[in-house]
C-alpha cells in the first residue's frame, strides 16, 4: 500500500526541530521547482547557481527595502549587512530605492 501523500501543512508540521528546519525544507521544494524552470540551458554552460542567487538576493533586497519604508541603511541593518554594501549590492542588482522625497 502507497503512503498518503502529505500536504504542505503536514511536512511543516512534521518537522520536529526548528523553525529554520522548516524553513530549509520549504525553501529545498520550491528551489527544485525553479531549478526545473530555469535549468533548460540547451547546449550552453549553465547559469542556474548564479540565476537563483541573484533573483533570491534581489528579493531580500526589496523586502528589506519595503519594511525599511526605503531607508538603505535601516534595510542593510535588517539583513545583517554594511550599508555601503548594501548600496553597492543594490545597484548591481539594478534595485533602485523609490523613497520619495
Amino acid at each position: 500500500m502507497r503512503p498518503k501523500k502529505k500536504s504542505k501543512s503536514e511536512i511543516v508540521m512534521n518537522v520536529k526541530a526548528t523553525p529554520y528546519a522548516a524553513v530549509e525544507e520549504i525553501i529545498e521544494k520550491k528551489l527544485e521547482d525553479i531549478a526545473t524552470i530555469l535549468s533548460s540551458s540547451g547546449d550552453r554552460k549553465s547559469r542556474l547557481y548564479e540565476n537563483v542567487l541573484n533573483i533570491v538576493e534581489k528579493g531580500l533586497f526589496k523586502i528589506a527595502l519595503r519594511r525599511s519604508n526605503g531607508v538603505k541603511s535601516s534595510a542593510a541593518i535588517f539583513l545583517g549587512i554594511n550599508r555601503n554594501t548594501f548600496t553597492d549590492k543594490m545597484t548591481k542588482l539594478g534595485i533602485t530605492c523609490g523613497k520619495k522625497k
